[in-house]
Protein backbone atom coordinates (compact mmCIF):
# COMPACT_ATOMS: atom_id res chain seq x y z
CA UNK A 1 0.00 0.00 0.00
CA UNK A 2 1.44 3.77 -0.91
CA UNK A 3 0.23 6.94 0.90
CA UNK A 4 -0.28 9.33 -1.38
CA UNK A 5 -1.33 13.20 -0.98
CA UNK A 6 -2.23 16.13 -3.45
CA UNK A 7 -2.62 19.76 -2.39
CA UNK A 8 -4.46 22.29 -4.64
CA UNK A 9 -3.52 26.33 -3.86
CA UNK A 10 -5.94 28.34 -5.47
CA UNK A 11 -6.53 31.95 -5.24
CA UNK A 12 -8.78 31.34 -2.14
CA UNK A 13 -8.47 28.34 -0.64
CA UNK A 14 -5.96 25.53 -0.38
CA UNK A 15 -6.90 22.01 -0.19
CA UNK A 16 -5.57 18.73 0.66
CA UNK A 17 -6.18 14.95 -0.24
CA UNK A 18 -4.53 11.65 0.97
CA UNK A 19 -5.28 8.54 -0.59
CA UNK A 20 -3.88 5.24 -0.51
CA UNK A 21 -3.50 3.17 -3.47
CA UNK A 22 -3.15 -1.08 -3.27
CA UNK A 23 -4.40 -4.03 -5.62
CA UNK A 24 -7.92 -2.94 -5.24
CA UNK A 25 -7.66 0.93 -6.82
CA UNK A 26 -7.10 4.37 -4.90
CA UNK A 27 -8.79 5.11 -1.62
CA UNK A 28 -9.84 8.27 -0.33
CA UNK A 29 -8.05 8.39 3.60
CA UNK A 30 -8.52 12.18 4.15
CA UNK A 31 -9.95 15.83 2.48
CA UNK A 32 -10.14 18.85 3.89
CA UNK A 33 -9.81 22.83 3.07
CA UNK A 34 -9.11 26.07 4.33
CA UNK A 35 -9.66 29.28 3.02
CA UNK A 36 -6.80 31.33 3.02
CA UNK A 37 -6.69 34.21 0.39
CA UNK A 38 -3.89 33.91 -1.14
CA UNK A 39 -4.56 35.77 -4.25
CA UNK A 40 -5.75 38.43 -2.22
CA UNK A 41 -5.48 41.98 -3.39
CA UNK A 42 -3.23 40.47 -6.32
CA UNK A 43 -5.41 41.64 -9.01
CA UNK A 44 -4.59 44.94 -7.71
CA UNK A 45 -0.93 44.99 -6.68
CA UNK A 46 0.64 41.94 -8.67
CA UNK A 47 2.07 41.00 -5.46
CA UNK A 48 1.33 38.36 -2.79
CA UNK A 49 0.64 39.79 0.56
CA UNK A 50 2.95 38.92 3.46
CA UNK A 51 -0.20 38.41 5.23
CA UNK A 52 -1.88 36.10 3.15
CA UNK A 53 1.54 34.03 2.84
CA UNK A 54 1.30 33.75 6.32
CA UNK A 55 -1.69 32.17 6.31
CA UNK A 56 -0.98 29.71 3.55
CA UNK A 57 2.16 28.89 5.10
CA UNK A 58 0.56 27.85 8.71
CA UNK A 59 -2.33 26.13 6.52
CA UNK A 60 0.29 24.22 4.82
CA UNK A 61 2.34 23.35 7.64
CA UNK A 62 -0.52 21.78 9.04
CA UNK A 63 -1.29 20.20 6.33
CA UNK A 64 2.36 18.71 6.58
CA UNK A 65 1.97 17.54 9.78
CA UNK A 66 -1.62 15.61 8.47
CA UNK A 67 0.50 13.50 5.67
CA UNK A 68 3.13 12.69 8.30
CA UNK A 69 0.83 11.35 11.24
CA UNK A 70 -1.10 9.59 7.74
CA UNK A 71 2.54 8.38 6.70
CA UNK A 72 2.06 9.98 3.24
CA UNK A 73 5.07 8.81 0.73
CA UNK A 74 4.48 10.76 -2.28
CA UNK A 75 3.17 14.42 -2.80
CA UNK A 76 2.27 16.69 -5.24
CA UNK A 77 0.95 20.71 -4.68
CA UNK A 78 -0.04 22.53 -7.77
CA UNK A 79 -0.78 26.12 -7.06
CA UNK A 80 -3.05 28.19 -9.93
CA UNK A 81 -3.95 31.85 -10.84
CA UNK A 82 -2.93 33.95 -7.83
CA UNK A 83 0.65 32.39 -8.01
CA UNK A 84 0.66 32.70 -11.84
CA UNK A 85 0.15 36.31 -11.32
CA UNK A 86 2.27 37.72 -8.49
CA UNK A 87 5.62 39.43 -9.23
CA UNK A 88 7.01 37.67 -5.58
CA UNK A 89 5.82 34.13 -6.44
CA UNK A 90 9.76 32.94 -5.49
CA UNK A 91 8.87 33.91 -1.58
CA UNK A 92 5.74 31.35 -2.17
CA UNK A 93 7.50 28.87 -3.64
CA UNK A 94 10.53 28.48 -1.18
CA UNK A 95 7.98 28.27 1.92
CA UNK A 96 6.23 25.46 -0.15
CA UNK A 97 9.88 23.46 -0.77
CA UNK A 98 10.97 23.97 2.75
CA UNK A 99 7.45 22.30 4.04
CA UNK A 100 6.95 19.53 1.32
CA UNK A 101 10.65 18.45 0.97
CA UNK A 102 9.88 17.24 4.85
CA UNK A 103 7.47 14.59 3.09
CA UNK A 104 8.64 14.30 -0.01
CA UNK A 105 12.24 15.47 -0.95
CA UNK A 106 12.52 17.88 -3.59
CA UNK A 107 8.90 18.69 -3.74
CA UNK A 108 8.11 21.78 -4.16
CA UNK A 109 4.62 23.42 -5.55
CA UNK A 110 3.93 23.87 -9.41
CA UNK A 111 2.76 26.75 -11.35
CA UNK A 112 0.37 24.82 -13.53
CA UNK A 113 -1.33 26.29 -16.81
CA UNK A 114 -4.83 26.62 -17.18
CA UNK A 115 -5.33 23.51 -19.57
CA UNK A 116 -3.17 21.33 -17.13
CA UNK A 117 -5.08 22.28 -14.69
CA UNK A 118 -8.48 21.82 -17.06
CA UNK A 119 -7.19 18.73 -17.55
CA UNK A 120 -7.06 17.24 -13.71
CA UNK A 121 -10.29 18.75 -12.85
CA UNK A 122 -11.84 17.28 -15.80
CA UNK A 123 -10.33 13.96 -14.53
CA UNK A 124 -11.26 14.10 -11.52
CA UNK A 125 -14.75 15.37 -11.64
CA UNK A 126 -15.74 12.78 -14.25
CA UNK A 127 -14.42 9.68 -12.24
CA UNK A 128 -17.81 8.66 -11.05
CA UNK A 129 -20.11 9.80 -13.68
CA UNK A 130 -21.74 7.34 -16.75
CA UNK A 131 -19.77 7.47 -19.59
CA UNK A 132 -22.78 7.04 -21.67
CA UNK A 133 -23.66 10.43 -20.30
CA UNK A 134 -20.44 12.54 -21.96
CA UNK A 135 -19.68 14.41 -23.52
CA UNK A 136 -19.23 16.06 -20.25
CA UNK A 137 -18.32 20.22 -19.77
CA UNK A 138 -16.44 20.50 -16.54
CA UNK A 139 -16.87 23.75 -15.26
CA UNK A 140 -14.34 24.24 -12.37
CA UNK A 141 -15.18 27.72 -10.69
CA UNK A 142 -12.26 29.69 -8.86
CA UNK A 143 -11.20 32.33 -6.86
CA UNK A 144 -9.02 34.13 -9.97
CA UNK A 145 -10.46 31.73 -12.77
CA UNK A 146 -12.44 29.47 -14.43
CA UNK A 147 -11.88 26.53 -16.17
CA UNK A 148 -13.90 25.12 -19.10
CA UNK A 149 -13.03 21.31 -20.13
CA UNK A 150 -15.35 19.36 -23.05
CA UNK A 151 -14.13 15.77 -23.54
CA UNK A 152 -15.45 12.02 -23.31
CA UNK A 153 -15.39 9.62 -20.07
CA UNK A 154 -12.45 7.75 -22.07
CA UNK A 155 -10.22 11.15 -21.75
CA UNK A 156 -10.32 12.33 -25.24
CA UNK A 157 -10.17 16.15 -24.48
CA UNK A 158 -12.45 18.10 -27.06
CA UNK A 159 -11.78 21.44 -25.67
CA UNK A 160 -10.36 23.69 -22.95
CA UNK A 161 -10.31 27.11 -21.69
CA UNK A 162 -8.99 29.06 -18.93
CA UNK A 163 -10.87 32.06 -18.82
CA UNK A 164 -9.59 34.94 -16.13
CA UNK A 165 -12.86 35.25 -13.94
CA UNK A 166 -13.52 34.03 -10.28
CA UNK A 167 -15.29 35.03 -7.37
CA UNK A 168 -12.15 36.79 -5.97
CA UNK A 169 -10.91 38.26 -9.27
CA UNK A 170 -14.90 39.56 -9.84
CA UNK A 171 -15.19 40.91 -6.17
CA UNK A 172 -12.01 42.86 -5.67
CA UNK A 173 -11.81 44.41 -9.30
CA UNK A 174 -15.68 45.06 -9.58
CA UNK A 175 -18.15 44.05 -6.92
CA UNK A 176 -16.82 46.15 -4.02
CA UNK A 177 -19.55 47.46 -2.31
CA UNK A 178 -21.54 45.39 0.13
CA UNK A 179 -24.30 44.55 -0.95
CA UNK A 180 -22.72 44.99 -4.31
CA UNK A 181 -24.38 48.00 -6.44
CA UNK A 182 -26.95 47.45 -9.57
CA UNK A 183 -24.08 49.04 -11.73
CA UNK A 184 -21.53 46.70 -10.08
CA UNK A 185 -23.43 43.50 -11.13
CA UNK A 186 -23.87 45.12 -14.56
CA UNK A 187 -20.40 45.57 -15.65
CA UNK A 188 -19.39 42.47 -13.68
CA UNK A 189 -22.18 40.45 -15.89
CA UNK A 190 -20.53 42.22 -18.93
CA UNK A 191 -17.26 40.98 -17.81
CA UNK A 192 -18.22 37.80 -17.45
CA UNK A 193 -19.79 37.90 -21.14
CA UNK A 194 -16.31 39.12 -22.66
CA UNK A 195 -14.57 35.97 -21.21
CA UNK A 196 -17.83 33.64 -22.08
CA UNK A 197 -17.38 34.57 -25.73
CA UNK A 198 -13.76 33.70 -25.26
CA UNK A 199 -14.70 30.13 -24.06
CA UNK A 200 -17.18 29.27 -26.60
CA UNK A 201 -14.06 30.48 -29.32
CA UNK A 202 -12.01 27.28 -28.25
CA UNK A 203 -14.84 25.04 -26.27
CA UNK A 204 -17.50 22.90 -28.03
CA UNK A 205 -20.10 23.74 -25.38
CA UNK A 206 -22.62 22.52 -27.87
CA UNK A 207 -21.45 19.00 -27.47
CA UNK A 208 -21.76 18.75 -24.04
CA UNK A 209 -24.60 16.56 -22.86
CA UNK A 210 -24.02 16.60 -19.32
CA UNK A 211 -22.73 19.69 -17.33
CA UNK A 212 -20.57 19.61 -14.24
CA UNK A 213 -19.88 21.78 -11.37
CA UNK A 214 -17.12 21.55 -9.46
CA UNK A 215 -15.14 23.41 -6.10
CA UNK A 216 -16.60 25.93 -3.14
CA UNK A 217 -19.08 27.82 -5.40
CA UNK A 218 -21.22 25.21 -7.04
CA UNK A 219 -20.63 22.84 -4.18
CA UNK A 220 -21.94 25.11 -1.68
CA UNK A 221 -24.70 26.58 -4.01
CA UNK A 222 -26.05 23.10 -3.71
CA UNK A 223 -25.87 22.78 -0.02
CA UNK A 224 -27.93 26.19 -0.03
CA UNK A 225 -30.27 24.79 -2.28
CA UNK A 226 -31.20 21.27 -0.38
CA UNK A 227 -31.28 23.18 2.69
CA UNK A 228 -28.72 21.68 4.56
CA UNK A 229 -27.61 22.55 8.53
CA UNK A 230 -24.14 21.85 7.73
CA UNK A 231 -22.60 21.24 4.93
CA UNK A 232 -22.30 17.74 3.70
CA UNK A 233 -19.71 16.44 1.14
CA UNK A 234 -21.56 13.28 0.35
CA UNK A 235 -24.99 14.45 0.42
CA UNK A 236 -23.22 17.22 -2.33
CA UNK A 237 -21.87 14.92 -4.48
CA UNK A 238 -23.68 13.97 -7.45
CA UNK A 239 -26.73 16.36 -6.83
CA UNK A 240 -28.40 18.02 -9.60
CA UNK A 241 -29.22 21.63 -9.66
CA UNK A 242 -32.02 23.07 -12.24
CA UNK A 243 -30.67 25.54 -14.05
CA UNK A 244 -33.80 28.35 -13.23
CA UNK A 245 -33.67 27.09 -9.38
CA UNK A 246 -30.18 27.66 -9.38
CA UNK A 247 -30.35 31.48 -11.22
CA UNK A 248 -33.20 31.99 -7.86
CA UNK A 249 -30.10 31.33 -5.32
CA UNK A 250 -27.22 33.27 -7.06
CA UNK A 251 -29.88 35.94 -7.75
CA UNK A 252 -30.65 35.89 -3.62
CA UNK A 253 -26.64 36.23 -2.70
CA UNK A 254 -26.15 38.56 -4.87
CA UNK A 255 -28.80 40.98 -3.39
CA UNK A 256 -27.85 39.84 0.11
CA UNK A 257 -25.00 41.71 2.54
CA UNK A 258 -21.54 39.99 3.58
CA UNK A 259 -23.25 39.69 7.21
CA UNK A 260 -26.37 38.20 5.74
CA UNK A 261 -24.64 35.81 3.23
CA UNK A 262 -22.42 34.57 6.42
CA UNK A 263 -25.46 34.12 8.44
CA UNK A 264 -26.24 30.63 5.68
CA UNK A 265 -25.02 27.76 8.05
CA UNK A 266 -23.33 26.25 4.87
CA UNK A 267 -21.59 28.88 3.07
CA UNK A 268 -18.14 29.18 5.11
CA UNK A 269 -16.96 32.64 6.94
CA UNK A 270 -13.54 32.93 4.39
CA UNK A 271 -16.65 32.64 1.17
CA UNK A 272 -19.30 34.85 2.31
CA UNK A 273 -18.19 38.15 0.99
CA UNK A 274 -17.12 36.27 -2.38
CA UNK A 275 -19.56 33.91 -3.05
CA UNK A 276 -22.06 36.77 -4.79
CA UNK A 277 -19.06 37.58 -7.35
CA UNK A 278 -19.21 33.57 -8.27
CA UNK A 279 -22.76 34.05 -8.41
CA UNK A 280 -22.37 36.45 -11.11
CA UNK A 281 -19.98 33.90 -13.17
CA UNK A 282 -22.91 31.03 -12.85
CA UNK A 283 -25.15 33.00 -13.81
CA UNK A 284 -23.74 33.88 -17.22
CA UNK A 285 -22.56 30.25 -17.10
CA UNK A 286 -26.48 29.61 -16.91
CA UNK A 287 -26.95 31.91 -20.16
CA UNK A 288 -24.41 30.39 -21.81
CA UNK A 289 -25.82 26.67 -21.51
CA UNK A 290 -29.64 27.69 -22.19
CA UNK A 291 -28.00 29.50 -25.51
CA UNK A 292 -26.27 26.57 -27.21
CA UNK A 293 -28.10 23.47 -25.54
CA UNK A 294 -31.16 21.84 -24.17
CA UNK A 295 -29.59 20.88 -21.27
CA UNK A 296 -32.09 21.79 -18.19
CA UNK A 297 -29.29 20.94 -15.07
CA UNK A 298 -26.24 20.80 -13.32
CA UNK A 299 -24.37 17.56 -12.07
CA UNK A 300 -22.21 18.94 -8.86
CA UNK A 301 -19.28 17.40 -8.06
CA UNK A 302 -17.04 17.21 -4.69
CA UNK A 303 -14.04 15.79 -7.05
CA UNK A 304 -12.02 17.76 -9.06
CA UNK A 305 -8.49 18.85 -9.21
CA UNK A 306 -7.18 17.24 -6.24
CA UNK A 307 -8.83 13.81 -7.66
CA UNK A 308 -7.14 14.03 -10.85
CA UNK A 309 -3.55 14.70 -9.40
CA UNK A 310 -4.04 11.63 -6.98
CA UNK A 311 -5.38 9.61 -10.31
CA UNK A 312 -2.13 10.55 -11.87
CA UNK A 313 0.53 9.92 -9.25
CA UNK A 314 -1.15 6.52 -8.53
CA UNK A 315 -0.13 5.32 -12.44
CA UNK A 316 3.94 6.01 -11.47
CA UNK A 317 4.08 4.18 -8.19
Amino acid sequence: MTRLAAVDCGTNSIRLLIAEVDENGVHEVFRTMRIVRLGQGVDASGKLSSDALERTREALSEYVEIMKRENVQKVRMVATSATRDASNRDEFFAMTRQLLSEIDDGSCAEVISGEEEAQLSFQGAVADLDAQDGPFCVIDLGGGSTEFIVGTASGDILGAYSAQMGCVRLTERIMRSDPPTETEVEIAAEYVQEQLEKVVEVVPIAQARTFVGCAGTFTTLSAIAMGLEEYDARAIHDSRLGLDGLRVITTQLIAETNTQRATHPVIHPGRADVIAGGSVVINGIIELIKQRTQVSQIVISEKDILDGIIAQLAHSV
